[in-house]
């Protein structure tokens, strides 16, 4: 782009433009496109007028035209933009939040913003944005685990005691998974995704038992062990 216009203001307007510049309530913006035609129709080269307006030389092409073309009631207001993109429909809307709360395909664990897009036929911003609005995690668990063990909290005190004050020339083992057990089912059933709400899954699943030690705490039979040299499993 360069210059392709030659500006002139006439008296009228080389008034109306110095009283924009004094006028300490306008806009930054108007004060700059009239500093723009003023020092245009003074002839200084472009690089000189961006330098004193502090804009860039298209600004100064671009406003040196459309004066040429609208005079000063065309530096004060905005030009017409083209319309955005049109808003998601309604049903639209509702079929993603009805498909992102029933079960994922295949044997996918939850659904992933690229397969919903694919599957909707929407953009992956656009999925995003609409589980971002009506609080859409399918990524993410809130696990729960409630124990009916009356017993529960003595054995827990047990197990932390290990980890935290282990009993002499002891080793403590643990083993977070087995490879010869196959977990069947979660042991309780967990809520589904809902807007604004994590779908729950609880932590334990149902399997053949383990072995156990002996019907005793945790910290005496391993106590016991250590003093027999008999190896600890966990």
């Amino acid at each position: 782009m360069a210059q392709t216009v030659s500006v002139i203001v006439s008296a009228e307007d080389r008034a109306r433009l110095a009283a924009i510049i004094g006028d300490r309530s306008r806009p930054l913006k108007h004060v700059q496109r009239a500093r723009i035609v003023l020092h245009s129709a003074d002839r200084l080269p472009a690089l000189e007028i961006s330098r004193r307006a502090g804009v860039s030389r298209p600004a100064v092409w671009r406003w040196q035209r459309h004066y040429a073309e609208e005079g000063v009631e065309r530096l004060l207001r905005e030009g017409s933009r083209k319309p955005g993109k049109a808003p998601v429909a309604v049903a639209t809307v509702a079929k993603v939040l009805a498909l992102t709360s029933a079960d994922p395909p295949a044997e996918t664990t939850h659904w992933t913003g690229r397969a919903k897009a694919k599957a909707v036929n929407l953009s992956l911003r656009t999925v995003q944005r609409i589980w971002g609005a009506h609080k859409l995690q399918p990524h993410r668990w809130r696990t729960f685990k409630r124990s009916k063990d009356p017993a529960f909290a003595e054995k827990v005190e047990d197990i932390v005691g290990l980890y935290m004050h282990p009993p002499a020339h002891a080793v403590v083992l643990s083993i977070d998974e087995k490879s010869q057990i196959q977990a069947l089912d979660r042991t309780q059933p967990g809520l589904p995704l809902k807007p604004g709400k994590r779908g729950t899954m609880t932590t334990s699943a149902t399997a053949p038992p383990p072995c156990s030690p002996p019907s005793m705490s945790w910290r005496a039979w391993c106590s016991a062990a250590a003093c027999k040299g008999t190896p600890i499993r966990s």
